[in-house]
């Protein structure tokens, strides 16, 4: 008999680059397949799952600016690039059969709904996907902030970041072949050491809220088996007390 899965509601951050694949831009439509199917299968299992996506596979805000264009305003196009990427992210759900609803930060109607917190709640709970766009609706806030301020509004258990190395280290692996695992590591620990697991005001808001995060990565199979097993990637908490690794 399977086991029950460890977590009952969570909130996946995936960034942009994730949906470009190889290619490193745009979106690649094999891998959102994937994607998307394997979320469909969490979901049927009875995980409620919510979804923020970064913008950049189309548009980064900071690297606008760093060209010279205004921050506020590159940001402003990026959180228009989480959109593009959720609207493509929703297709590709209705395609695994699984319904999903993409709301934003930035009233857009009739393209997406507007963020509503209690709708979200109760769209959670019926199983549909909730696909969290446009960032915080705020210029000089990152998605890592916006997922993890929706990840405690909407009452998850968990962060889940993919990311493309298998959990947090001592320094970047792809650079440092010396740098060593964490299996679980705190809050204060992350933010000290300036590891670069999301950024120091979202981990600090994490911290606040006592949201953990797990951070793995992001191959087919890999979502499916960290919400079922506690052997996967790094665990970031406070009282660590109340869940099962």
């Amino acid at each position: 008999m399977a086991s029950a899965p460890r977590f009952s509601r969570v909130l996946l951050k995936l960034s942009g680059e994730a949906l470009a694949g190889e290619k490193g831009h745009g979106i690649d439509s094999n891998l959102l397949a994937e994607m998307a199917t394997e979320i469909a299968a969490i979901v049927k299992s009875g995980v409620e799952v919510a979804l923020v996506i970064g913008g950049g596979n189309l548009v980064r805000g900071i690297s606008a600016s760093a060209s010279g264009m205004n921050r506020a305003a590159g940001d402003a196009m990026g959180m228009l690039g989480t959109v593009m990427n959720g609207i493509a992210m929703q297709d590709a759900l209705d395609k695994a059969g699984v319904d999903s609803v993409v709301m934003s930060a930035i009233r857009m109607e009739p393209i997406c709904e507007f963020f509503d917190r209690r709708k979200a709640l109760s769209l959670l709970k019926s199983k549909q996907v909730l696909i969290f766009s446009a960032g915080t609706g705020n210029p000089f806030f990152t998605t890592d902030s916006a997922a993890a301020l929706r990840a405690i509004e909407s009452e998850c258990d968990v962060i889940m970041k993919a990311t493309k190395v298998d959990g947090i280290y001592t320094a970047d692996p792809l650079k440092d072949p010396t740098a060593t695992r964490f299996d679980v590591i705190s809050y204060e620990e992350v933010i000290q050491r300036g590891l670069q697991v999301m950024d120091t005001a979202a981990v600090a808001l994490c911290m606040e809220h006592s949201m953990p995060i797990l951070v793995f990565k992001m191959i087919p199979g890999n979502l499916t088996e960290a919400i079922n097993k506690s052997n996967l990637g790094t665990l970031v908490y406070m009282d660590h007390s109340k869940l099962v690794y």
